[in-house]
């Protein structure tokens, strides 16, 4: 097919048109008068209208040559003149169905109609049937024109448009496209078309995301394209209304590597420049171009393409230069490339004049053949079995034309093949043909695609699971292996020293089932990190359940073993009736630690059984990839363990251990000053359990608020355990390794650290023996006095009497009622 024209401005009136036409007609007339009788035709020819399909004005001249070429032939006919009367529709199917009753109602008879533009074919075909009339239509691809039972004595050389839509759906499947819209314009021939096209994608399995329609103006229907995001779509309208919808495509962007339009192919080459101002079209040449580069259109055959003789002994090629030669003389300026509408489907109306007198060719032969009587020229609209045999004739026609092979289907459908081609740099290039019957697509490869890849149907959205950072979750684990190591090594110390009174004073077994809540503490830290960068979503479950026993029971024996050490110091200071000496017994710790563990175990086991944890994914609003030249959007997902009752089940847990670590608060606060020496870190366990309380009521509330920011929440739970771990190990050990390390022997472990007490009795023996001393200080202060004064009264009998010495008759005799001498009151003052 040659492209690279460009309509004129119809410098030839209808006027000319007739004018020609009528010389033509003479000249038939002339040529009868050596005794040739004439068959009449009518013809129906769209030409100067303002819409639709023109393409009378290429079509008509088409069938005037081939009226020259069958009339000449002496094989065609023999002693009959094929004569055509026609006349101008405008593409009107009002104007169509008075021009058909004018030819009919006006002599001659017509034993045969040629029609063109798909309205008008419609009108004719529909109330032929009523006159016994055969209808050729050379320029109509209407599905509708295929329903045998509406048009029973329908023809047409121009193939259907559904033609076009296993070609499409063929491509689709070649370049994988699965998701498409559609934009028509609101006319029979588009609407039935896009019918067929709907049911062969859902055969297919493509997706139609929309379909739009418009009548005159396709703003709002290429504005909705855009909202829902249509990449491939399929466009169906005539070249006026495709001016307008280029334009609007560049106005809405929706052109270029992204998108991808499917335009119908019998378009002129340079249809998206032409006509602009005449039509108000508000782009540019150069923004229209813009936005038609690298649209397909798909297209019947409508020239031969091989340069191989035809029917009338011409190929394709002569066919154009006698074509262009009959244009140039009606005014058309072909040399510049400027050719009239319906030039692409000259060939159409040539093959159909001799479609007809092949068919009127055989008719006369099979008339003759039954000696009947009958002749051709004396058909009448009333005759049936005339127009019956015209009908089969015309239904078995076969031959080789300017377009192609000529052969019609069951439904008076051409058959032909469809011709790919594709916009590059503002040509129209073959990229390949497609043979419907055969299923067969001849490709070669030279389409384009900006970007130098081929569109995708949607935008790809890609789903990228946001997972814990690999550098965070190694950091954490070598913490927590470290931790791990140490709670080993202290329960190895524990054990190998658990005879040590600083050890054995502190219950070693409670200890150890400390250290080992520890470690299972410490182990869950790597299981909060493991997720989908590790394992597949089918095993994600069994995490999520491991997760939730190894955390829970970690803290119910690490924070069980302190809290049953609180309690038991608690009870021991608060019985009135309690032996100081009386050693705490060991199976009530551990009855306390399995009674808290037996509840875990408990609601675990039952929240796995009715509601076991699954996986669920929370998604993230679309993201931009950081580089890539792909349509391409991210969708982050986060994995998450949940049930369908989680907030339940977290109720009960959380309720549980809250209720424990609220009591284990009041308790440490209640003891915080007590010592005893049957449970000798008191202290510091108390401690300990300031620090798991705070960070537990710090961390729960903190990590479901973060709980969508995968890095933090892993880092704040992780670092929170592991603070909590690794504070309870120093403070609980580290005395305790101190004094073994200071004093490697056991006989001066009486002064063990400052957590070596006294109890309640010592104490309040120590404040009793305070208050004597005090009462015996006064005493002595008033002896004192009382001796001053019998000194000071000895004196002064002294300077009276001085032959005996005060102070040798005041030894061993009794002053004031008490027995005194030197030694007592020494004595009296040490005391």
């Amino acid at each position: 097919m040659i492209r690279n024209y460009t309509p004129l401005n119809r410098v030839p009136r209808l006027q000319q048109y007739r004018g020609v036409f009528y010389l033509l007609i003479a000249v038939l007339f002339i040529g009868s008068v050596n005794g040739a009788n004439q068959l009449h035709i009518g013809g129906i020819f769209p030409i100067a209208g303002k819409g639709g399909w023109q393409g009378g004005q290429a079509c008509m001249p088409a069938a005037k040559l081939a009226l020259q070429d069958v009339n000449e032939n002496p094989d065609l006919l023999p002693g009959f003149n094929l004569t055509l009367h026609s006349n101008d529709s405008e593409c009107e199917p009002g104007l169509g169905a008075s021009v058909m009753y004018n030819l009919l109602y006006n002599a001659p008879q017509k034993l045969m109609l040629l029609a063109g533009c798909s309205t008008v074919c419609t009108t004719v075909a529909e109330a032929a049937k009523m006159w016994n009339l055969v209808v050729l239509c050379y320029g109509a691809s209407s599905p509708a024109l295929s329903d045998r039972s509406r048009f029973p004595t329908l023809f047409r050389t121009h193939p259907s448009a559904t033609v076009h839509n296993p070609t499409r759906i063929k491509l689709m499947q070649k370049f994988g496209w699965s998701r498409v819209a559609i934009l028509q314009q609101a006319e029979e021939v588009f609407i039935s078309t896009v019918e067929d096209l709907e049911t062969r994608c859902k055969d297919a399995g493509i997706e139609i995301v929309t379909r739009q329609s418009f009548l005159s103006d396709p703003t709002d229907a290429v504005r909705n394209l855009r909202r829902q995001d249509a990449r491939i779509i399929v466009g169906l309208f005539y070249v006026v209304a495709a001016r307008r919808v280029l334009c609007e495509m560049f106005k809405q962007q929706l052109y270029g590597r992204a998108y991808v339009w499917f335009f119908i192919g019998w378009y002129e080459d340079n249809w998206y420049e032409v006509n602009l101002k005449n039509e108000n079209i508000s782009c540019t040449k150069e923004q229209m171009k813009m936005a038609a580069e690298g649209h397909l259109t798909t297209e019947a055959l409508m020239w031969n393409q091989n340069n191989q003789k035809t029917i009338s002994g011409m190929s394709s090629e002569d066919f154009r230069k006698r074509l262009n030669a009959a244009l140039i003389a009606e005014g058309y300026d072909i040399d510049h490339n400027r050719y009239p509408e319906g030039y692409q489907e000259a060939p159409l109306a040539y093959d159909a004049v001799w479609s007809v007198a092949l068919a009127f060719n055989k008719t006369m032969q099979r008339l003759s053949a039954q000696n009947s009587g009958k002749n051709l020229k004396d058909f009448t609209y009333t005759d049936k079995e005339t127009a019956n045999a015209i009908y089969a004739a015309m239904n078995s026609t076969q031959f080789l034309g300017v377009s192609g092979v000529v052969a019609f289907s069951s439904q008076g459908d051409r058959i032909a093949l469809t011709q790919i081609e594709q916009m590059i740099d503002g040509q129209y290039y073959k990229l390949g043909y497609y043979d419907t019957q055969a299923d067969n697509l001849t490709w070669f490869n030279k389409e384009k695609w900006d970007g130098e890849k081929v569109p995708q149907d949607r935008t790809i959205v890609r789903r990228v699971l946001r997972t814990v950072s690999l550098p965070l979750f190694i950091c954490m684990s070598t913490i927590s292996s470290f931790g791990i190591l140490v709670a080993i090594a202290l329960i190895v110390f524990n054990i190998w020293h658990r005879h040590r009174r600083v050890i054995q004073s502190s219950h070693p077994v409670c200890n150890t089932i400390m250290l080992f809540g520890v470690i299972i503490c410490l182990v869950s830290v790597i299981l909060l990190g493991i997720d989908g960068q590790f394992i597949d979503a089918d095993n994600y479950p069994k995490v999520c359940q491991a997760r939730a026993w190894i955390l829970s029971t970690g803290f119910t024996l690490a924070y069980g073993a302190m809290f049953s050490k609180v309690w038991r110091v608690h009870r021991f200071t608060t019985k009135t009736k309690t032996d100081p000496k009386k050693k705490v017994e060991p199976w009530k710790l551990y009855t306390m630690v399995t009674g808290l563990l037996t509840v875990d175990l408990v609601i675990l086991l039952t929240w796995q059984m009715q509601d076991p944890l699954q996986r669920r994914l929370e998604t993230f609003p679309l993201e931009d990839p950081i580089s890539s030249n792909d349509d391409v959007k991210i969708r982050p997902e986060l994995e998450h363990c949940e049930s369908h009752n989680n907030s339940v089940w977290l109720g009960v847990i959380y309720g549980f251990k809250g209720l424990i670590l609220v009591f284990g608060l009041f308790l440490a606060y209640e003891t915080r000053s007590i010592k005893v020496k049957q449970i000798n870190d008191s202290r510091y366990v108390g401690m300990s359990i300031y620090n798991v309380v705070v960070l537990c009521l710090i961390t729960a509330p903190v990590a479901m608020v973060i709980a969508s920011q995968q890095d933090a929440s892993f880092a704040f739970v992780a670092l929170a355990v592991i603070f909590c771990c690794f504070l309870s190990m120093l403070l609980i050990f580290v005395p305790k390794v101190i004094e073994v390390l200071r004093h490697p022997k056991d006989k001066v472990e009486s002064k063990f650290s400052n957590d070596t007490g006294i109890s309640k009795e010592d104490e309040e023996r120590y404040q009793k023996l305070i208050s004597e001393n005090d009462d015996l200080q006064k005493l002595i202060a008033q002896k004192e006095d009382k001796i001053r004064l019998l000194k000071q009264r000895l004196t002064e009998r002294e300077s009276k009497n001085p032959a005996q010495p005060f102070n040798e008759s005041l030894n061993g005799n009794t002053v004031g009622g008490v027995q005194f001498n030197r030694s007592s009151s020494v004595a009296l003052a040490q005391k």
